[in-house]
């Protein structure tokens, strides 16, 4: 936490990858003060190329949302409700206006299930020892099922205009980072360490900590985004919200397309048997 210097799991070294130790994101958007220190540090470690500037007209975010060029994305939230125990002001003769202002550092989910890799038919999408999910660049033929497969709408291709166009990608967990021991770049120079790294286990008690405090304060729409009820069985970069997930972008019940295999399987073995059944009928009919 902020305070511990040096000895803070965003900046001390650490042997994670050697251990084979999962590790995770927790982002707090509510000690987080919008600066995109985390975006800038995450294009220039990866070389990821710029994103075209244009003004999306929400607030002052200018990147949009996550994509190929874009593996961080902070996103900039107003809205016209209280904010936990503040207390708003009078605005003229129309009584009180309550305003709120969230920022929150999005990133790919890595998820326990993971819809993309599941879908990648080359292989160019894997686990790493820290159990994030990563994308081989060299091996992706850029056909772009992992794209569609994404329930939370993360992964993409670039486009013509971008180097290694037509390949999928996103967030890599900085893994090179961490197999040297280093922490991921957003988390390494986030200010107010509102993006918190670790081992999973313990920056799932640390979430699930700092969001009974919240609710405490004050904030009671406070709560842990870790969908580990449905079929994605829980991330790797969970988030602590100020409201509904939609208001985040963010779906309330993510699922792996995969779940509705099982489904669709079923209805194929019945189309056949009725038009088999059909043809049988007919062939008697006939003779």
């Amino acid at each position: 936490m902020i305070g511990e210097g040096i000895h803070s799991s965003n900046q001390r070294r650490h042997t994670y990858v050697q251990d084979e130790v999962p590790v995770g994101f927790f982002t707090d958007p509510t000690i987080c003060i919008g600066c995109k220190a985390c975006e800038v540090a995450c294009k220039e470690w990866n070389n990821v190329p710029a994103d075209e500037i244009s003004w999306s007209g929400n607030s002052y975010d200018n990147t949009h949302a996550l994509g190929a060029s874009t593996w961080r994305h902070v996103l900039f939230l107003e809205q016209p409700q209280q904010r936990g125990p503040q207390v708003a002001g009078k605005m003229g003769n129309d009584g009180e206006d309550p305003f709120r202002w969230l920022f929150l550092s999005d990133v790919c989910k890595h998820c326990e299930v993971a819809g993309c890799l599941e879908s990648c038919p080359t292989g160019a999408i894997v686990r790493t020892e820290t159990e994030a999910v990563f994308v081989q660049n060299d091996v992706c033929n850029g056909c772009g099922y992992c794209v569609v497969s994404c329930p939370f709408g993360v992964i993409d291709r670039r486009d013509a205009k971008l180097p290694d166009k037509g390949g999928a990608f996103k967030c890599t967990f900085c893994y090179d980072r961490q197999s040297s021991g280093l922490t991921p770049a957003c988390a390494k120079v986030c200010p107010t360490e509102s993006i918190r790294f670790g081992p999973l286990k313990n920056i799932r008690e640390e979430a699930a900590k700092r969001t009974e405090e919240v609710r405490a304060q004050g904030y009671a729409d406070a709560q842990l985004y870790d969908p580990t009820e449905t079929s994605v069985r829980g991330i790797h970069a969970m988030f602590l919200l100020l409201g509904k997930p939609e208001h985040f972008r963010l779906p309330p019940r993510p699922e792996v397309p995969t779940i509705y295999l099982t489904a669709a399987y079923l209805s194929m073995v019945a189309t056949a048997f009725v038009a088999a059944a059909f043809v049988l009928c007919v062939f008697l009919f006939m003779t």
